[in-house]
């Protein structure tokens, strides 16, 4: 199990972001997606301020939000990477067996991530993922490049959302 500190708030900028996208596609009947929360088991609370000062993750969680787009069932992750490579270390096993299991269902998975140095989202399609973890595995890098990205997948931010990835959603979907 993890400990849980201030690293695990590395996303929550990118989070935050696609929480408020969220909640206008919900607001617009165009999406309902919920942040899948995880698990802890506090052990210290600071008892003046009550908030939790260590924590261990209780058990593994599968991705950050899941729902459904007009009837597409979806499942997501969002990365932060302040680099211009992106380490699939930051991407788990069991992550990546839930969103297979997920694709094989007829869902879409995806990764959203944020490229804080370019200030730039990008939609990760599972199959291009599974192509970098694939590589991975084989004995290649243990990372991608901004550049290895398709940029048709950029993600604009355009009309008050934040995170437009409904765009990119489509795109993807429209491939297969």
């Amino acid at each position: 199990m993890g400990t849980w500190n201030s690293r695990g708030l590395r996303g929550s900028f990118l989070e935050e972001l696609i929480n408020l996208t969220n909640e206008k596609y919900r607001r617009q009947k165009l999406a309902l997606i919920q942040k899948v929360p995880t698990p802890i088991k506090p052990i210290n609370i600071d008892k003046s301020t009550k908030h939790i000062t260590l924590a261990y993750f209780d058990q593994k969680s599968t991705v950050d939000y899941i729902g459904v787009v007009q009837g597409i069932p979806v499942c997501f992750d969002a990365k932060e990477c302040a680099e211009e490579r992106f380490a699939l270390a930051n991407v788990h096993e069991h992550q990546m067996r839930f969103m297979q299991e997920f694709e094989e269902q007829g869902g879409v998975a995806f990764l959203l991530i944020y490229f804080a140095g370019r200030d730039c989202f990008m939609y990760l399609p599972f199959d291009a993922l599974k192509k970098f973890w694939d590589r991975m595995k084989s004995g290649g890098r243990k990372s991608f490049t901004f550049s290895e990205l398709d940029p048709a997948y950029e993600i604009s931010t355009y009309s008050g959302t934040f995170v437009h990835y409904l765009e990119m959603l489509s795109k993807d979907i429209g491939r297969r």
